[in-house]
């Protein structure tokens, strides 16, 4: 399956739909801070289990209870529809408390 580069229409799409994500050396960038430690690893272990089953997987890091997230598809040389399908399964996540 080829997977194609985001064009500027596509991400202007995505931002007015997701005004939290922004654009960040050219990758979808998003800070999540958490109550404490725990439901920010909670929160990490779920988006885990997303991009392992899609085979897709973010840059991120973690302090405390700080998450940074930065979706690119390297094969596609930026952000793809793959990214965008990952960052609304984060805001799903996110919405639905399941961490």
């Amino acid at each position: 399956m080829e997977c194609a580069k985001a064009t500027d229409a596509q991400l202007s799409e995505f931002f007015l739909a997701n005004p939290l994500w922004s654009l960040y050396d050219d990758k979808l960038h998003r800070e999540f801070i958490f109550s404490d430690f725990v439901s920010a690893f909670g929160f990490m272990s779920q988006v885990a289990l997303i991009a392992e089953r899609s085979n897709h997987h973010p840059e991120w890091s973690n302090v405390y209870k700080k998450v940074i997230i930065n979706l690119t598809s390297h094969e596609a040389g930026g952000i793809s529809n793959k990214d965008f399908t990952l960052a609304n399964e984060i805001n799903n996540i996110v919405k639905l408390n399941l961490f």
